[in-house]
């Protein structure tokens, strides 16, 4: 199934450049640099304490950054707060779900669309959730801590997609879930992608990343060390054997 939006001239949507983060005392990313374009599907890669999810924590602006750019179709995001960028598009489901666990399943998607004034369509969208996740409409008045976490991670993915997001930014969305339950995230996203939504996914699972991703970014020690077509460094010996367990 071809991809709506890589169909003709690609618009580039998200840039990031030079980015450098420091927390705790620790240079956490030293310069990470990458693009996304509508209707693509980004991978970054690479091993545990590489920089990925701190990368999303500052393009989301929830850490502030001591040099860089980031770019939304050319105008910074960086005076921005987290609930802007919401508004304009971008939106995370972040490593750990975050869902609201005292909430049921139906209340966490209307949060999901709290910026929206299109009642009707919300309300369209949520069966269109229910939809995709047919768990979700199990358990729609079940309470967020309640679920097992692949529901969880359900319950995560569909809020972010009520925000009806321009890119949907997916941190380690296989975390902690079972093979069978990953199987079904990884369908999902692929379903996403094809579609032509645009994302940028961070996964330790680098196979599958690679092989959902149009292009990918390797990290390492806070730097990109190596990028391209996603399905030429699936087979680059480099990142066989350093991500891939060959």
């Amino acid at each position: 199934m071809d991809k709506p939006g890589l169909i003709g001239p690609r618009t580039p949507l998200l840039w990031v450049n030079d980015v450098c983060v420091s927390y705790a005392g620790i240079r956490a990313v030293k310069s990470i640099g990458f693009e996304v374009h509508t209707g693509e599907c980004v991978s970054l890669i690479g091993s545990n304490g590489a920089g990925k999810t701190t990368t999303l924590k500052a393009l989301t602006r929830l850490l502030p950054i001591e040099r860089g750019e980031i770019e939304l179709e050319g105008q910074s995001l960086l005076p921005l707060s987290p609930w802007d960028l919401v508004a304009k598009g971008i939106v995370m489901v972040p490593e750990g779900r975050g869902i609201f666990a005292r909430m049921s399943v139906q209340e966490n998607l209307k949060m999901g669309a709290y910026l929206r004034l299109d009642a009707h369509e919300v309300a369209r969208d949520e069966e269109r959730m229910y939809a995709l996740f047919p768990r979700l409409k199990e358990r729609r008045g079940h309470l967020g801590g309640h679920l097992s976490g692949g529901e969880q991670q359900m319950l995560a993915m569909a809020r972010a997609l009520m925000a009806k997001p321009r890119l949907l930014i997916l941190d380690e969305p296989s975390m902690g879930l079972s093979p069978i339950m990953v199987e079904k995230i990884f369908e999902v996203i692929r379903r996403l992608s094809q579609e032509g939504m645009t994302i940028l996914l961070v996964e330790q699972n680098a196979t599958q990343a690679l092989m959902l991703a149009d292009r990918a970014y390797v990290i390492e020690s806070g730097l990109v060390t190596m990028s391209g077509q996603a399905q030429a460094l699936l087979h680059d010996p480099l990142v066989r054997q350093a991500y891939l367990g060959a």
